[in-house]
């Protein structure tokens, strides 16, 4: 069980406004995953992005133990989200140059029998393996309401002039609900939450291929973040990958943080 991290403000934002955090017990066999995309005027969006994961990650480490079920997973989830959003939209309400703050989310419980993951706003999940990459999230944006109407083709969301519009986040309303997947993670698949700093710059095939053409997660994680830049770096990029071993051509590797 291995995971790495990384976050860069890239190449046009003075500041870095996400946020992400790795957990893992290896006695226990568990891993808590989270990444976090914060929005705000001048520092608002850095400590609605910290705030979530702090308190995200605290109550999930709370909860969390070996051997639950699908069902107690899927509540700790819910409830540490819910637990994030008080506390962002707690802050944003008492101090005035918070007013409005908030942040995405999107993060994962993964055991050894199971993967689950809970998203809201716009940072995505990937898995993937030697031939595909399939995006595991749904977005929370306006251009993805666009497209599930069939207003606007797919490949059109990624220009488009509203692309950054998100219709929920973290600590904007008193309430808000995230959506809950489960996720069938295989020996050898490599699982990748992401801000869209990533997403947004670099096409999901190039994601892939970077992640398939390297040996451990510290590289591939580096490379991705070296290609979004490359790209145009518009948005702080970051970057958390996980594997329970991952190979070229499906022979065991290792991995080292």
């Amino acid at each position: 069980m291995k995971a790495y991290g990384i976050s860069d403000r890239g190449c046009r934002r003075p500041t870095n406004q996400d946020a992400y955090a790795v957990h893992l017990s290896e006695e226990d066999g568990i891993a808590v995953l989270a990444v976090c995309d914060g929005m705000g005027g001048a520092n608002a969006g850095n400590v609605a992005s910290r705030f979530a994961i702090d308190t995200f990650i605290e109550r999930v480490r709370e909860q969390v133990a070996a051997d639950m079920s699908r069902e107690t997973i899927e509540r700790v989830l819910r409830d540490a989200a819910e637990a994030a959003n008080e506390t962002v939209f707690r802050l944003s309400t008492r101090q005035p140059e918070f007013a409005g703050m908030g942040t995405t989310l999107v993060a994962g419980i993964i055991t050894k029998e199971k993967a689950m993951l809970i998203n809201i706003g716009d940072s995505r999940a990937y898995e993937i393996d030697a031939k595909d990459i399939v995006q595991l999230t749904e977005d929370h944006s306006f251009v993805n309401e666009m497209v599930r109407q069939g207003k606007i083709r797919a490949e059109e969301a990624r220009t488009h002039p509203n692309r950054n519009l998100i219709t929920r986040a973290v600590g904007v309303d008193p309430r808000v609900e995230g959506d809950v997947y489960e996720v069938d993670l295989r020996e050898g698949e490599v699982l990748l939450l992401c801000s869209d700093g990533l997403s947004g710059m670099v096409e999901d095939a190039k994601i892939a291929e970077i992640v398939r053409r390297v040996d451990d997660l510290e590289t591939a994680g580096q490379a991705l973040i070296e290609a979004a830049k490359l790209c145009g770096g518009a948005d702080n990029i970051t970057v958390v990958l996980f594997c329970r071993g991952w190979s070229q051509e499906n022979e065991p590797a290792t991995h080292e943080e």
